[in-house]
């Protein structure tokens, strides 16, 4: 039976110990995508100069907020991040983002809620960037694409095809 891992017995919330668990090295990859009109869209990608910016806020943005990801959720423990990366895809012919987070560690704990917050804080930041030109941008399809280490191994979401999937090298 599953049982929600920061409840207690009693129904309570509790962190989880982690004291006697194993230090292996963690890895997950997040992904999420960002709807714009055309007119944003054409905004943001019209000229290396206002993609990148954009584009480069939003990466600095997503890692920061995966080195803070502990203060933001509340029973998240605090744990060492050997890397995160936020990489951008761009869909022409939807006028979409594609933001894909992965973050690695050597912990004792999973690093699947960093990329997800790295994710959802690199999107939003192209929606404060945008919003000028599109107030009605579409943050969706949060989710966790692959994770690695630990007790449960690897786990990779199932390829749904509405899900944005990007080609990437997991390890």
């Amino acid at each position: 039976m599953s049982t929600l891992s920061h409840l207690d017995e009693t129904g309570q919330i509790r962190m989880v110990d982690v004291g006697d668990k194993s230090v292996t090295t963690r890895v997950a990859i997040a992904a999420a995508r960002i709807r714009l009109n055309r007119t944003a869209y054409d905004l943001l990608t019209g000229g290396e100069k206002g993609k990148g910016e954009v584009l480069n806020t939003a990466r600095v943005a997503g890692v920061l907020a995966a080195k803070r990801c502990a203060e933001l959720i509340p029973l998240c423990h605090s744990l060492p991040l050997s890397f995160v990366g936020v990489d951008f895809e761009l869909d022409d012919a939807h006028s979409n983002v594609l933001v894909t987070s992965t973050c690695r560690s050597d912990y004792k704990t999973g690093v699947e809620m960093e990329a997800m917050t790295a994710c959802s804080i690199a999107a939003l930041t192209i929606y404060d960037m945008c919003k000028a030109a599109d107030k009605g941008i579409v943050i969706e399809q949060i989710h966790l694409q692959y994770k690695a280490g630990g007790k449960s191994g690897v786990w990779q979401a199932p390829l749904t095809g509405s899900a944005p999937q990007q080609g990437q090298n997991h390890e």
